[in-house]
């Protein structure tokens, strides 16, 4: 599995919304500068997160884009299956239930299943809450 700069970018998008939240509504230029991102990729990425509820904006003068919700409501799992899709290391885990014919006699299904597990416990278990306190605690400084 490799996360693309779209899951990459929407992640460092609505980490920089909610370490501004207090400015309000964020244009998008603003963010693309803090950034260093092209602000017309991050029209594209924003889009899909304001198509999924977790953004709001507002069109005008004073106008941009602002959290839906509270940064501990998102986790990076819902950031990056919406933009990236399945996590799955392998084609056979991305539905619920596993097409393949081989799955009773594969003898790797379960080291896949492990490392799509141990992925998923990880991305659903930090939100952007805790990423933010990461930062401003100053434990760590990592780029995303």
């Amino acid at each position: 599995m490799k996360i693309s700069t779209k899951g990459r970018y929407a992640l460092r998008l609505m980490i920089d919304l909610a370490m501004h939240a207090e400015d309000g509504y964020i244009p998008i230029k603003a963010v693309a500068e803090r950034q260093g991102i092209s602000d017309k990729y991050l029209e594209q990425i924003i889009s899909v997160l304001s198509r999924a509820g977790y953004v709001r904006s507002i069109r005008g003068a004073g106008g941009g884009y602002k959290l839906a919700s509270s940064p501990d409501k998102y986790t990076v799992g819902m950031i990056l299956r919406l933009t990236e899709g399945s996590l799955a290391p392998v084609a056979c885990l991305e539905g619920d239930i596993n097409p393949c014919e081989r799955q009773d006699k594969c003898p790797t299904l379960f080291i896949w299943q492990k490392i799509y597990d141990a992925v998923n416990d990880v991305v659903d278990n930090i939100t952007i809450a805790d990423i933010l306190e990461k930062e401003l605690d100053g434990a760590d400084n990592y780029v995303i």
